[in-house]
């Protein structure tokens, strides 16, 4: 027992240290994460660790213990802390997975050979070395390979041109992205290191936060002359001058494949030149990106010198369908190469025009004209048959027309006010939908070739197997964040037909398909979700319940008829009925005497077949006078001569029981084949025994032999009485009669007049 618990704290150890950890990093550190110390083997129980940010942090001084146990580590970020060198011995020995590094920060003051033992090849080496004031050549240079570079080297380090050009050396590789940050060029600064980073043939160059003046553009022209640069591109850029650029025009740069220029701001732009003169730039590129630069118009004439142009990018500036006529010269076809065009984010409004200017760009495949001002489609338009990839999504289209080209292969309409789909389409492959106001999918005949749908967040209720199939080649569907119907045919064929697998994949996850309604599932995942028999085959339900119900009736039926209960129950209505009705008759009997409301000796109660036995014998001996006998005769009450005619049975019985003494039971096999008779006793049960408390005010007269045992069961009160009750017997001798009827008055405690 003890061995498991030392295991089991064993195996928590690292999970408390890690939360020891992050309780030091975010509880005991204000916001902005001023960590300053960390315990050498703080790291040690993460030996799977494959990301570490400790960025941005007051860390003065690295520590070669913190990574000696995290052999699986990739990434690393080191950058903006207070460290002036990394230290000895070298902090990343035994960091051979290592992929991305980012080091350095304003106090960075030297890298020395070294430094960087253990690190072979990474994918991303960032620098921020503004403040670098000694470098030892070939520090960064023993990384290879290398795959990106980006290093921040702004002032006071660019005042130190030698400093400058050894580290951009060590770094530069023909197939190595470098990317500069933070500079300010003006005049010849920084030129030096440029060539060499040209005489290294870089083919990638990019530029972040970068302000230029006209001299500094014209000087980092002629340092690339003829240069393999293949792509320049810039993020951030502040324009100083008038872009008075044609003193480099005898440059070559006829390997410039692409130009990629985002966020550019021109500070007098009112003063700024045509670029009718850069012929020398502009003939090459097959790649032009100019991006949120606040461009309002490429006029046509510099349109016409990119004679190699095969994708153009223009998104995000202030263009309008006026300016788009002048940019693409009016349709004329000039630019015959074009491929790719982007134009999104502009004031465009007019659809029939953007159709009818690049009607005769007979090559172009790609058209992005999203994020602008479309609300209609004409019914008519003319595009290329080229064009395969249309992407309107963002606007403002209510209804598709038959504008849209019949050869597109991917079209993307997401985030329109569209309501439905009826256009054929039948090249094209896919279709996204998202962000409208579908109710359904659209009907998948129209796309007998479609592969991919998404047509998320829309008000799309439910879907079945038959949608799904109209389809044809659907692979992929993207329909989560909707309002879905969780009825019992969406659920059952989610969970079988798309989560267990199927022909159709949902690529947006599970987790994208909550149920809107009913309300007690809104907010559960349709795949989760499970619904009872009785909510999903409730026709199924009701016929087998009303089955069940049936077969159950009919069984306690049967039972309550052999067990006779039924005429227990009508017994008992009756009685209770009777009962009610003799309350009056009670109030009548307050103010009178019992004795004088007893009209008669005793109740007969006797089967119709026992008549004849009563008639002969009962009432001639009885209810006569007898010379032969010293006492008076017999009141009885006969049902045939005493009822009352057309008043309720059950009442004359009531009636009859309360106005005699006694009741008489003529007991035979007749008897117990009567239910009148069984009525008869029952209510003597209940009346008698509950309103005399006598047991004696039943007596039971045997006409033949007649065991308790020979009485069926459901005769229990005329059982019970045999049990309890001392009965006569008639007999067969006729000597022995005069004693069964002094017997019988005896037991009707009859006195003589």
């Amino acid at each position: 027992m003890k061995q498991c618990v030392k295991r089991s704290l064993r195996s928590l150890k690292p999970v408390l240290l890690l939360l020891m950890f992050l309780y030091i990093c975010y509880c005991y550190c204000p916001p902005g994460n001023r960590l300053a110390v960390i315990h050498p083997s703080a790291f040690d129980p993460l030996w799977s660790l494959e990301a570490l940010d400790l960025s941005e942090n007051q860390l003065t001084a690295l520590n070669n213990k913190w990574f000696t146990k995290l052999g699986a580590l990739q990434k690393l970020n080191l950058l903006n802390n207070p460290y002036s060198c990394l230290g000895s011995p070298p902090v990343f020995q035994g960091l051979i997975r290592l992929r991305k590094l980012a080091l350095g920060g304003p106090a960075l003051t030297e890298l020395k050979k070294g430094d960087l033992s253990g690190v072979t090849q990474l994918e991303e080496l960032t620098v921020h070395a503004n403040n670098l004031t000694r470098y030892e050549s070939g520090t960064l240079a023993a990384i290879w390979p290398l795959g990106h570079v980006s290093l921040s080297l702004h002032e006071p380090f660019l005042t130190n041109i030698a400093l400058a050009s050894t580290v951009l050396r060590d770094v530069s590789y023909p197939e190595t992205p470098i990317t500069l940050e933070d500079l300010h060029l003006a005049g010849n600064l920084f030129i030096q290191p440029i060539e060499e980073m040209a005489k290294r043939r870089v083919r990638h160059m990019t530029f972040r936060n970068l302000s230029l003046s006209d001299g500094s553009i014209v000087n980092l022209l002629v340092a690339l002359n003829g240069s393999p640069l293949a792509s320049l591109s810039v993020y951030g850029a502040t324009l100083m001058g008038h872009g008075r650029w044609e003193k480099a025009n005898w440059t070559d740069h006829k390997n410039i494949d692409e130009f990629f220029v985002k966020n550019a701001v021109v500070l007098d732009v009112f003063q700024f030149v045509s670029f009718l003169q850069l012929k020398f730039l502009l003939h090459y590129p097959r790649k032009v990106s100019l991006i949120n630069s606040k461009v309002f118009v490429m006029p046509c004439d510099t349109s016409r010198l990119l004679v190699n142009l095969q994708y153009l990018d223009m998104s995000d500036n202030l263009l309008t369908d006026m300016t788009v006529e002048e940019t693409l010269c009016n349709g004329d076809g000039s630019l015959k190469d074009l491929r790719v065009l982007n134009i999104s984010g502009n004031a465009l409004k007019s659809l029939s025009t953007m159709s009818r200017l690049v009607q005769r760009l007979y090559k172009l495949t790609h058209l992005d004209i999203s994020r602008t001002d479309y609300s209609s489609m004409p019914q008519q338009c003319s595009w290329p048959s080229t064009l395969r990839h249309l992407n309107i999504s963002g606007a403002k289209l209510i209804t598709i027309t038959p504008c849209l080209p019949t050869t597109v292969q991917v079209l993307d309409l997401s985030y329109n006010d569209l309501k439905a789909f009826t256009l054929a389409l039948p090249d094209l492959l896919e279709l996204y939908l998202s962000g409208n106001k579908f109710l359904r999918l659209p009907p998948g005949w129209l796309f007998p070739n479609l592969q991919t749908l998404t047509i998320q967040s829309n008000t799309l209720n439910m879907f079945g197997r038959s949608d799904l199939q109209s389809f044809g080649r659907l692979q992929n569907l993207q329909s989560g964040q909707n309002k879905f119907v969780c009825s019992c045919d969406f659920v059952a064929f989610f969970q079988s037909g798309l989560k267990e697998g199927g022909d159709v994949h949902l690529t947006d996850g599970e987790e994208s398909y909550v149920c809107d309604s009913p309300l007690y599932l809104q907010g559960q995942q349709v795949g989760q979700v499970h619904l009872s028999i009785a909510e999903c085959h409730r026709v199924l339900f009701v016929s087998v319940s009303c089955v069940i119900a049936l077969f159950v009736g009919t069984v306690v039926c049967v039972l309550l008829w052999r067990l006779h209960a039924f005429w227990y129950l009508k017994m008992m209505c009756a009685w209770l009925k009777a009962k009610r009705g003799s309350r009056r008759r009670h109030q009548l009997r307050d103010d009178v005497s019992s004795e004088a409301l007893l009209s008669y000796d005793a109740f007969v109660s006797y089967s119709e077949r026992d008549a004849s036995w009563v008639e002969n014998f009962l009432v001639p001996d009885e209810d006569s006078i007898n010379p032969s006998y010293s006492y008076r005769p017999l009141n009885l009450c006969l049902h045939k001569r005493d009822f009352l005619p057309g008043q309720w049975i059950v009442d004359n019985i009531m009636s009859a029981m309360e106005r005699s003494r006694r009741t008489v039971f003529i007991l035979s096999e007749n008897f117990v084949q009567s239910d009148w008779c069984r009525y008869e006793l029952d209510f003597s049960h209940f009346w008698l025994f509950d309103g005399q408390s006598g047991k004696d005010a039943a007596i039971l007269i045997l006409l033949e032999p007649l065991s308790k045992d020979d009485v069926p069961k459901r005769f229990c009160k005329l059982r019970k009485l045999m049990s309890s009750t001392t009965y006569l017997e008639w007999p067969q001798e006729e000597e022995r009669r005069g004693e069964f009827w002094r017997s019988l008055r005896s037991a009707l405690r009859v006195e003589d007049d």
